[in-house]
């Protein structure tokens, strides 16, 4: 792999897309298998952009061992030629960036095994492949049977659909169809005001207002150039870790649920209502919104707020840590938590898992720790990992999470207190530039794991292109892989034990 095939930056850095490598599609395959063959390495991106009559494909491989992004690209002449050799069959992690470069571009990737739709955009390259045609897998046996599940669920639950085949009770396959929210997203931020934007970003996935926004924020600054205060930094990680241990409160409450463990789901509830009710209080939005913006804010916080909030962690801390080791010591819960829905380290390396379907296969992927951003750089951040795999290691692993978290808040507050009250109490700035005819990567480590924004400016800074990649573009297979060869009646709790966003993946 010669070094001039790429170009290595950090986390929310800004390049001259000049400056990104363009090779022929042998080097650009080589890059990728030198690459991905160290486990420290994955991808964090890789998609089309029609630039000039041509598509270009963009790849971003983050290093975790050294905190950097390899970037390359190559240029394909779509009117010409609209095949190219697949990478999945040696990088399975790549499938769904495949199948998404497809569907928007009809690009055949030769000897891909499951090229098929995503989102099913309005845009799609070819419109004859819809939603009612989906090509599920199938199995001829006079011995097996199918289940479909969804779109329209019993609860108040995002559609999705979920086809199984199984024998008697035992699932053999799952397959996951999404799509169903395709909000064209990524479209609108081409189009719309700063102010919209941030808007826009709260609701890419609504349980992950902040750590969407941050991403955003971040990108845009950095694309502008601008450097935020440190208090505005701190402020924003403890807005972040807010959201993780809020919905990891709500989440063991739903893992209550789907074993009728009706104590635990009551008591874990209030404690998640309680935070959300901290936040609200901070900037008046239950789910952070309109608390993350460029440049500035507008609810910075006060001694008083601080103390009110630390009261409020340490309190709920108590309560969490007493309701959750209950949980966890009870033999009911444990009889459906412990090797159910089991997801392998090496299934979690081959499908590029992120975050905690990661982290609970002993993989350590944690973006504050692998790509600090923010405070995060000065924290010095320790990822918390599981082995096993299981619901019980991701049930347990919200319980690790939390606790670390209030001990993170804990040292944010106490890194604040270095800085005057006032030291920064800078409006929002909605009216920034971006460099012109740039390329900018913005990577945050959501509840849910890793997030990643990237930007294309043209020639007076305007937005060209956007993409989003929510972590649930790599762990819904992660849950297909959980249910294989568990009872069909185990996919409420393997599926709550993820919780993964179907509208983060729609877009």
């Amino acid at each position: 792999m010669k070094t001039n095939s790429f170009i290595a930056v950090e986390n929310n850095t800004v390049v001259r897309l000049a400056q990104i490598p363009v090779i022929d599609y042998a080097s650009f395959t080589e890059n990728v298998d030198e690459l991905l063959s160290d486990k420290a390495r994955h991808c964090v991106s890789y998609y089309g952009y029609n630039q000039g009559g041509y598509l270009r494909l963009i790849c971003c491989i983050a290093d975790d061992s050294i905190a950097k992004i390899y970037l390359f690209s190559h240029y394909i002449n779509i009117a010409k030629d609209k095949s190219l050799p697949s990478l999945t069959p040696k990088h399975f992690s790549l499938h769904n960036f495949e199948r998404e470069i497809h569907e928007n571009f009809g690009i055949n990737f030769i000897a891909h095994p499951w090229l098929k739709g995503v989102r099913f955009p309005f845009d799609a390259s070819d419109k004859s492949k819809t939603m009612d045609n989906y090509p599920f897998y199938e199995i001829e046996s006079d011995e097996l049977h199918e289940v479909g599940v969804g779109p329209v669920h019993a609860g108040v639950i995002e559609p999705g659909h979920f086809r199984f085949i199984c024998n008697g009770e035992k699932v053999i396959h799952l397959e996951i169809q999404l799509g169903y929210q395709h909000r064209g997203v990524e479209e609108l931020f081409k189009t719309k005001t700063n102010l919209q934007r941030h808007i826009l970003s709260e609701n890419i996935a609504g349980d992950t207002a902040i750590g969407h926004s941050l991403a955003y924020v971040s990108l845009m600054e950095t694309l502008a150039g601008i450097k935020v205060s440190e208090v505005l930094q701190i402020e924003r990680c403890i807005a972040l870790e807010l959201e993780r241990i809020a919905v990891h409160i709500g989440d063991t409450a739903a893992l209550c649920t789907d074993v009728a463990y009706q104590l635990g789901q009551v008591v874990n509830e209030a404690l998640r209502t309680s935070i959300i009710n901290t936040t609200q209080k901070w900037c008046g939005n239950r789910f952070g919104k309109g608390g993350i913006r460029t440049d500035g804010t507008n609810y910075p916080m006060t001694d008083e707020f601080i103390y009110y909030m630390m009261d409020i962690l340490e309190d709920v801390l108590k309560r969490y840590l007493e309701m959750s080791d209950r949980m966890l010591n009870l033999s009911s819960v444990n009889a459906r938590f412990d090797d159910v829905g089991t997801v392998t380290t090496k299934q979690a390396e081959l499908i590029g898992a992120v975050g905690m379907a990661a982290r609970t296969c002993n993989i350590k992927r944690d973006i504050r720790t692998s790509h600090p951003f923010q405070y995060y750089k000065n924290l010095k951040y320790d990822a918390v990992t599981l082995e096993s795999g299981d619901v019980l290691a991701r049930a347990t692993l919200r319980r690790m999470e939390v606790e670390r978290s209030v001990a993170v808040v804990r040292q944010l507050v106490n890194e604040r207190k270095k800085f005057n009250e006032n030291y920064y109490s800078k409006k929002p700035n909605y009216n920034i530039r971006p460099s012109g005819d740039s390329f900018a990567i913005s990577l945050t480590e959501g509840w849910r794991g890793e997030i990643c924004h990237t930007a294309i400016t043209g020639r007076s800074g305007e937005i060209l292109h956007y993409k989003i990649k929510d972590p649930s573009f790599h762990n819904w297979m992660a849950l297909a892989i959980a249910v294989r060869n568990q009872e069909i009646s185990d996919f409420p709790v393997c599926n709550k034990s993820f919780n993964l966003s179907y509208c983060g993946n729609d877009l």
